[in-house]
């Protein structure tokens, strides 16, 4: 029997290849390049629209342990992921060109894998995963809507793009924070502000012009903290953006052996190194204020953007209503959803809960039970969080504190990371389903 899975971003993707590597022949349905959402760009499948981090690399790190249990599944996205990675420090950034080929071209080259390139409207008859993300089109949105009842939605932003020969070499400086073995010294560029520069600069971003929002008739759209717009932090008081993405912490300028009032870290955008992005500067002010504000920062002066920050909007069910922990839909046996519009959030996260979804649709065609993780694992965690009760669910990203304490308390944090990992990555080898 052949399972739909509607949507070519990483959740479907997952979905897809899990569904294929277990023998279940499956058409994945993408609606580019028919109609795009205001965020893509490409054709490709397995599309980054925000940033080309896929967080923390340490398996001692909440988004490491979670990329290395992907791993142990079979993972098509890390995979790809390790084949286009990027120099940046301690996190797994990829090339998000090179990504998307990687992953669109295993997902094209199975031989159980068909891709339609077409709009879907309605959620077809089962089985079938829903993996049409948070910018899912609006007939479909509405589709499920009728479904599940009303979604949770709010906005999401990303971050703009600047050309490497643009940034200014003498006002900018190439490090990783503490410059150690571990961190991959000179990663990143850096563009210090001293106390004057970025106190202007701080006055300036306040008062900006932001971008009109067309996706509803809201006044005051709720913004998930972890894609903050730089100009709403900034707003939260004169030191939030100095404590926060423009920290200088770790970091000394080799011109005046000090460390600088703040920084602006610009991170790798492709392997050639000619493109990066504006590390936690997500937003959504007008293009001409970007280039006016940014260019405020020394090193940005003269600046090439490729890529303007966009700002657009994001649907999520009110999953631990509808879903269980294996991402099935609880009112229709032969539903599955996956990806961000569950309430995870991450680009891994989205895609883990698509391998998820994948495996328990192929467990239930064959007759076996629902493939629950242990909760010590982070994609247990994670699945977990989506279906459990929850009057004030919001998204969830990986973190240690989801997953359950361990018996004997470690003070050290480090420690007591590394030991959480260990413990959930033995407890999930024990359950793991492999292809």
């Amino acid at each position: 029997m052949t399972v739909t899975v509607i949507g070519g971003g990483l959740a479907g993707c997952e979905a897809a290849w899990a569904l294929a590597t277990r023998g279940v022949p499956v058409r994945l349905v993408e609606m580019k390049p028919i109609r795009r959402s205001p965020a893509h760009r490409t054709d490709e499948l397995a599309e980054l629209v925000c940033s080309n981090s896929l967080k923390a690399a340490r398996i001692d790190s909440a988004a490491g342990l979670l990329k290395e249990e992907m791993r142990r599944f079979g993972s098509v996205c890390m995979a790809a992921a390790d084949e286009s990675r990027v120099d940046a420090g301690g996190a797994l950034a990829v090339d998000r060109d090179r990504f998307s080929a990687a992953v669109s071209r295993r997902i094209h080259e199975h031989p159980l894998i068909e891709v339609e390139h077409r709009e879907v409207t309605a959620i077809p008859e089962g089985p079938v995963i829903v993996a049409s993300g948070p910018l899912t089109s609006d007939a479909l949105a509405e589709d499920i809507a009728r479904l599940c009842g009303d979604g949770l939605h709010f906005y999401d932003a990303a971050a703009p793009i600047v050309t490497a020969a643009s940034v200014d070499p003498a006002t900018s400086f190439r490090a990783s924070r503490y410059d150690n073995e571990s961190s991959g010294a000179g990663d990143y560029i850096n563009c210090p502000l001293n106390k004057a520069e970025y106190e202007a600069f701080h006055a300036a971003l306040v008062s900006a012009e932001t971008a009109p929002l067309h996706d509803f008739d809201v006044a005051a759209p709720e913004v998930y903290e972890g894609c903050m717009p730089i100009e709403v932090l900034a707003k939260r008081g004169a030191d939030s953006i100095r404590f926060g993405p423009m920290k200088p912490v770790g970091l000394r300028d080799p011109r005046t052996g000090h460390r600088p009032w703040a920084v602006l870290q610009l991170r790798a955008e492709n392997a050639e190194g000619t493109l990066y992005n504006l590390v936690g500067f997500q937003t959504n002010l007008k293009f001409g204020e970007q280039k006016r504000v940014f260019g405020m920062i020394p090193a940005l002066a003269n600046a090439e953007f490729v890529r303007y920050g966009v700002m657009h909007r994001n649907t999520f069910l009110r999953s631990p209503e509808l879903l269980t922990s294996g991402f099935r839909f609880r009112d229709r046996k032969d539903l599955w959803f996956a990806g961000q519009m569950t309430g995870v959030e991450g680009y891994m996260e989205s895609a883990s809960s698509g391998m998820l979804a994948g495996i328990n649709c192929a467990r239930a065609l064959t007759g076996r039970e629902e493939l629950v993780l242990p909760r010590t694992s982070m994609m247990g965690a994670l699945s977990a969080y989506v279906a459990a009760p929850n009057v004030n669910f919001q998204p969830m990203g990986a973190n240690f504190g989801i997953l359950p304490p361990l018996e004997t308390p470690i003070r050290d944090k480090r420690e007591r990371y590394a030991a959480l990992a260990a413990r959930g990555l033995a407890d999930l080898e024990k359950v793991i389903d492999k292809p």
